[in-house]
């Protein structure tokens, strides 16, 4: 039985999430029962998203339908028998089109063509009624830029055809519907629809893929629309749309509130509540309402992370009224009226930006809304190179760029063609205009999704992700750890919102260094600037998470895995598996990598909340070994000559291999897929046959058997080798006891000797070892090895090498560590005119620093804690 509790607060819509599992434990087939406090059973779904090597469940995940008056905690029983819903979701063929229901609406689903849905229905007294009409996607494009001030451009509409429908899954608690296709040929996208048992929202996640040629194509809007059947009187219609802080413009589309004449308080509060008016017994007012104005368009434009404008219009050819504006919109909107209407928004409206709500045609019999997700009153979307090269056109030339900005430029390789982008919508029919308490609340269960989730020391005892625990503040030094990851983490929320780092392509990560001088982030320096999961920052907050369990954590992970899964990674084209390194622009570096889209990165997400659109990110690293014949990431720094060679495939054992190693653990884990096992043990084994194991730095992989060349007799390393994903894979693998020969002892010995002192390394290997930094990240290697060791005097020795390396900052022969050098973490308050505005900063700080400060004193507490000096 695992106890479960809610990420942020008890919620009332459906929810998906997953519960990992101790191996041996739950057997294949293994049903399971969702009960409240007081034993009262509730309907789940439930099915399994990996398993271990003995074929014992893994990760399981589950979906209840929503709850009127949610429980504070859940059971979860494997072997019970699941409750079944009351009104299950059915998903059925009919006429060339698929009916889902949900008990609450039914959503009518064309197998291809312009719509997303062709009609959804309400469930009312006398029988189905038709709110909803024609669900779409829709975009803009324009030839060129929008000019600064003069000239013109040519914009044009598309709209989203759906060429492939699939269902995922067909109930009874929740179904999911795929569908796939293009704007007129360009931008293909893919949108599922969620449906839960008794809702009457439907949950969208809208994906696109950017497959422009950045000189001639601009993106200057995209959207999904729906029309609303109005049945009602004018006076009786209702837009409403958010503000901040669960605020809403509350308007009819015939006011009646205001006139001259007064048609009673009554029906003035019957209006403004959303309810019925009722007979308008003045007559004055009565035989006047043709008089009386209908507004039947409106638009709340969200310019920027700090402000939304409003406005509103009769009909199209006359004026905009505006609407005194606002800040941050929930991006949640309304129209409708009393007897019927359409919810509708957009997760993360104001993060995002630019974005829109419109609402058009209120005053007709069918209203339109649309939600931005490209505003197109914003400037379109300019995906050209920062920059011109700057001559940068020979290798040489662009290692000196290198030396000077940190960027990795090439001519050509600032190409945004194969990046996404991914959207969370919700759409919710109403058989009446909601109160606007009501309305508040969903908006804010957009927002903040509900998410039921294991408590961290369930997590832990499960065995999954490898060396972490709970915070420990026992004594002061381990307190003292402890309060500087927290230091960090609230750093970087605060650094987000004070540096505004929100936007369409920006949201979601965060920057890699930052100038002192000028109190900011190296927004603009060449390698500087967006950090593109460099160091590993993400497995920094999932790690965080895991053992917090704290829902601010889990959001800030959330967004960077939803960017950096997308926006960082190619998921087409020549480079298709790839992500980019950091840079000004997030795909502007000519380092395309699977270190990028590295499979470690995502695993935490998908797992704990079996989002199926990260499992999309995972399966697109089906075959990760094929990325290498696209291009040689060491081809501007190599001294041997080298050609991509499907038989000899020069890959790097540190970045390369952990990258490889787990998206073919996860494909084995989720798919069974022999291929990747096969290759993760082949590849293993030859690491553990290497004379020199990870210490040999690179090896030569044969596509067609899946096996590493054993012969190289080499000792190369790589202080980047371990600083994406590595040791947690290793640590992970080790633990699986998959009996492969020499591996575990190839690990251990590279963990050994990367901080041995400079004679044992020449005793083991012949020479001291070259390249030797980052050594405060390095310590949980040595860490590892002291944990693993069987011998307790060895063990103390390494661990006290491994705690003092984390706290000094000794015998790095490449870089600074500011972080570590720094001996008063605190903020320093900046303000006065050389800064755009007041800030606090901590200038001592620095992306990669963190990411590995976070990952080396969170294993380093696991491992050997009790090692840790209280001087």
């Amino acid at each position: 039985m695992t106890v479960l509790r809610w990420l942020d607060r008890p919620a009332e819509q459906g929810v998906t999430w997953g519960v990992p599992w101790p191996r041996g434990e739950v057997r294949p087939g293994t049903p399971f029962a969702l009960a409240d406090p007081a034993g009262g059973q509730v309907p789940v779904q439930s099915w399994v998203t990996a398993t271990w090597p003995d074929g014992s469940v893994k990760w399981s995940a589950h979906a209840a339908g929503p709850q009127p008056s949610p429980a504070e905690t859940y059971e979860l029983r494997p072997g019970a028998t699941p409750a079944a819903p009351g009104r299950p979701v059915v998903v059925a063929r009919e006429d060339g089109a698929l009916r889902v229901g949900t008990g609450a609406v039914t959503w009518t689903i064309e197998e291809g063509g312009d719509t997303l849905a062709r009609s959804v229905t309400v469930s009312a007294a006398e029988g189905e009624r038709e709110i909803v009409r024609d669900v779409r996607l829709v975009s803009l494009h324009q030839d060129g830029p929008t000019p600064d001030e003069d000239g013109s451009v040519t914009r044009e509409r598309a709209a989203g055809r759906v060429t492939r429908v699939s269902v995922e899954q067909d109930g009874p608690v929740r179904a999911v519907v795929r569908l796939d296709g293009d704007h007129g040929g360009r931008l293909p996208f893919t949108v599922r629809l969620y449906f839960y048992a008794g809702a009457a929202d439907v949950r969208v996640v809208h994906t696109f893929v950017w497959d422009g040629d950045s000189r001639r194509d601009f993106l200057a809007g995209l959207g999904l629309r729906a029309d609303v059947v109005m049945r009602d009187e004018p006076h009786d219609r209702h837009v409403r749309l958010a503000g901040p802080d669960g605020g809403f413009l509350t308007e009819a589309v015939r006011g009646l509130t205001g006139l001259r004449r007064d048609p009673g308080e009554q029906v003035r509060r019957a209006q403004v509540e959303g309810r019925p008016c009722g007979p308008i017994g003045n007559p004055e007012v009565a035989g006047r309402l043709h008089l009386i104005p209908t507004w039947s368009d409106y638009t709340l434009d969200q310019t920027s992370a700090d402000g939304f404008t409003l406005r509103k219009r009769t009909a199209e050819g006359h004026a905009w009224v505006t609407i005194p504006a606002g800040t941050r919109s929930a991006g949640y909107g309304y129209v409708g009226g009393v007897s019927g209407g359409l919810g509708f928004g957009l997760r993360d409206f104001w993060r995002l930006h630019p974005t829109r709500l419109d609402v058009r045609g209120a005053a007709t019999d069918l209203a339109t809304a649309t939600v931005w997700l490209y505003s197109p009153s914003a400037p379109a979307m300019d995906l050209r190179s920062w920059h011109d090269g700057m001559g940068q056109d020979t290798f040489a030339e662009q290692l000196e760029g290198l030396e000077i900005t940190y960027e990795d430029y090439e001519p050509g390789f600032g190409d945004a063609h194969g990046v996404a982008r991914t959207h969370e919508l919700t759409l919710r029919v109403h058989d009446a205009t909601p109160p606007s308490a009501g309305l508040a609340a969903h908006a804010a269960a957009m927002n903040d999704p509900a998410l039921l989730a294991a408590p961290p020391e369930r997590i832990r005892a499960a065995g999954v992700f490898g060396d972490w625990d709970l915070p420990d503040r026992s004594t002061p030094a381990r307190a003292a750890i402890e309060d500087r990851l927290d230091f960090l983490f609230d750093l970087y929320v605060r650094e987000r919102e004070q540096r505004r780092w929100y936007g369409f392509w920006d949201y979601g990560d965060v920057m890699h260094t930052y100038d002192a001088d000028r109190h900011t982030w190296r927004y603009d320096v060449g390698g500087y600037a967006w950090d593109n999961s460099e160091l590993s920052p993400d497995l920094w907050l999932w790690y965080q998470y895991l053992r917090t369990g704290r829902p601010d954590v889990f959001r800030f992970a959330e967004a960077m895995t939803r960017h950096t899964g997308e926006v960082d990674v190619y998921h087409l084209g020549r480079w298709k598996g790839l992500g980019s390194r950091h840079n000004v622009q997030h795909w502007g570096c000519s380092c395309k990598q699977l270190r990028i889209s590295n499979a470690v990165y995502r695993r935490f997400f998908y797992y704990l909340t079996a989002d199926e659109r990260t499992g999309d990110l995972l399966d697109e690293l089906a075959v990760p070994e094929e990325t290498f014949l696209a291009i040689d990431p060491l081809r501007k720094v190599r001294e041997d000559v080298y050609t991509p060679d499907p038989s000899a495939l020069s890959v790097g054992l540190g970045a390369d291999w952990g990258a490889l190693a787990a998206a073919w653990l996860t494909r084995w884990e989720r798919h069974g897929d022999e291929r990747a096992k096969d290759r993760l043990l082949g590849t293993m084994a030859g690491i553990g046959a290497l004379p020199h194991g990870f210490l040999t730095g690179e090896a030569r992989l044969d596509l067609a058997t899946g096996r590493f060349d054993t012969s190289r007799d080499a000792v190369a390393i790589s202080h980047l080798s371990a600083v994406f994903g590595l040791p947690e894979m290793c640590s992970e693998l080790i633990a699986l006891d998959l009996d492969v020969p020499g591996f575990e002892g190839a690990w251990l010995d590279y963990c050994r000797l990367y901080l041995a002192p400079a004679a044992e390394q020449e005793a083991e290997v012949g020479h001291a070892l070259r390249g030797i930094s980052l050594v405060q990240a390095h310590s949980r290697l040595t860490a590892y090895a002291a944990a693993r060791s069987a011998d307790p005097g060895r063990a103390a020795v390494l661990a006290a090498r491994a705690w003092r390396k984390f706290s000094l900052d000794e015998d790095d022969q490449l870089n600074r560590n500011l972080l570590q050098r720094e001996p008063d973490w605190r903020l320093t308050r900046v303000a006065g005119p050389h800064v755009l505005a007041p800030v606090e900063e901590a200038a001592f700080v620095s992306t990669n620093d963190t990411a590995q400060y976070g990952l080396a004193a969170i294993q380093n507490l696991a491992l050997i804690r009790e090692h840790l000096p209280e001087e």
